[in-house]
């Protein structure tokens, strides 16, 4: 097979959470772990640290990666889902992996895959480890899919494991209370391992202390550490919300003082609930031997994405009208959107918007502003929510606009519709933004 035939058959051959939904989801470790013992076991091969939380994982994986490619270590990053290419899940020192890569690893593999039926996603994590074990990175980055007990990428032992933050979302899989939630995210503690949590949030708590108690590791809480400010700089703003670097002043408050001044590339706010949980994970790393300055993290967390190739978080996409995605997509996410476009100036609000059939619009539409105009679209894929049902669900809840055959038909019609001082946002879900970057 050839590339393209390779990717149909990922995505085709094997269940696929992206397509199917909860169906994909295997509360069980046993494929992947057969799958790894034919491999050799590559888990084992690598130093690894692993993130997991529902929202801000995937920003806190590349910035911890853009921290260790500037310190000087050869870097793995295993991120999920793509955007673009299949690829962008997988790279080393920033650069996604060959073509090649993928299509050998499925070539080599596929008589293992008929025999042991993994999911797409046990499949990837699988190539992903055999990749850093092949490439001997010093240090790989290993984001949750979904979960944590059970997803694929448990089967690592960690120098470390980082939890961002737990809300609402894949409640029919994790559970129907936070509670519920937080455990099967603190199931990444590993035993003597020690843990950060980036953000203490009061109602789980003892959930993540009671589990690292009865690991025996050690947890820190760097929102308990860390006190992290924007510095509203009339260079900032300049240009339009989002156009220059979020300035900010991260000063420890817990042991000795340290002060960092960080412009970050990310300039979504909820970045600032980020940034503690980064700057907790460099200290334990700095404990564990790891030569990272703060000349390092200052200069890396400025170009994250020119390191990583992240996007889609409150990333800019055009300046004329000021047009803005975001890839949050459960209430938490929601609502740290909503806060940015708040800190925006503008005349009208333009929403173009997109779901999967499988969220809980009832949760997530009456967060969205009622004197916005809506461009309601789906995404292309299969487990898209179809635009005009989510007109009639929105209808409902007072948000008003018309419903679209595509992404980019809404998106060409709200620019369209926009004055040059209006703003428009684009967003709802990953695949919406992927559509658009």
């Amino acid at each position: 097979m050839n590339y393209q035939e390779t990717i149909q058959y990922l995505y085709t051959q094997l269940p696929m959470f992206t397509r199917d939904g909860a169906s994909a989801f295997k509360k069980d470790l046993t494929n992947t772990l057969e799958l790894c013992k034919r491999l050799d076991n590559p888990q084992h091969k690598f130093k690894s640290i692993h993130v997991g939380g529902t929202n801000g994982k995937g920003s806190t994986s590349h910035m911890l990666a853009a921290v260790l490619q500037t310190a000087g270590y050869k870097t793995g990053l295993y991120t999920s889902p793509h955007l673009k290419d299949f690829r962008e899940r997988i790279r080393v020192n920033g650069q996604m992996i060959s073509e090649q890569t993928v299509i050998d690893f499925v070539a080599d593999r596929q008589a293992d895959f008929e025999e042991i039926a993994p999911s797409f996603f046990e499949m990837t994590v699988a190539l992903a480890f055999d990749v850093f074990a092949k490439e001997q990175v010093d240090i790989a980055i290993i984001e949750v899919g979904l979960g944590g007990r059970l997803d694929s990428t448990n089967v690592i032992t960690p120098l470390l494991s980082v939890i961002t933050n737990i809300g609402w979302d894949h409640m029919n899989m994790l559970g129907d209370t936070l509670q519920l939630i937080a455990g099967e995210k603190a199931g990444i503690i590993k035993p003597g391992i020690p843990v950060v949590i980036s953000e203490r949030q009061s109602e789980i708590a003892d959930v993540f202390i009671d589990k690292a108690t009865e690991t025996k590791s050690n947890i820190k809480f760097a929102s308990d550490e860390w006190t992290v400010t924007e510095e509203k700089g009339e260079r900032q703003k300049a240009k339009g919300f989002g156009a220059e670097l979020l300035e900010v002043t991260a000063t420890n408050t817990h042991s000795e003082p340290n002060t960092y001044n960080l412009e970050l590339d990310l300039t979504g706010t909820y970045q600032l609930k980020n940034v503690k949980g980064i700057l907790s994970t460099v200290d334990e790393l700095r404990a564990q031997g790891f030569e990272i300055t703060d000349e390092h993290v200052q200069s890396a967390l400025k170009q994250v994405k020119m390191l990583t190739g992240l996007h889609g978080r409150w990333e800019v996409i055009s300046q004329n009208p000021l047009t803005i995605c975001d890839t949050g997509h459960n209430p938490d996410g929601i609502e740290e959107v909503m806060k940015n476009i708040v800190a925006v100036s503008y005349k009208h609000l333009h929403m173009v918007i997109g779901m999967v059939n499988d969220k809980d619009t009832g949760k997530v539409l009456p967060m969205f502003p009622k004197d916005a105009t809506y461009y309601f679209c789906k995404p292309d894929i299969p487990r898209g929510l179809d635009a005009e049902s989510m007109k009639a669900q929105a209808e409902t809840h007072g948000l008003v606009g018309d419903a679209y055959p595509s992404v980019e038909e809404a998106l060409l019609s709200a620019q369209k519709n926009a004055n040059v001082d209006d703003l428009v946002f684009v967003g709802g879900s990953t695949f919406v933004v992927a559509e658009v970057v």
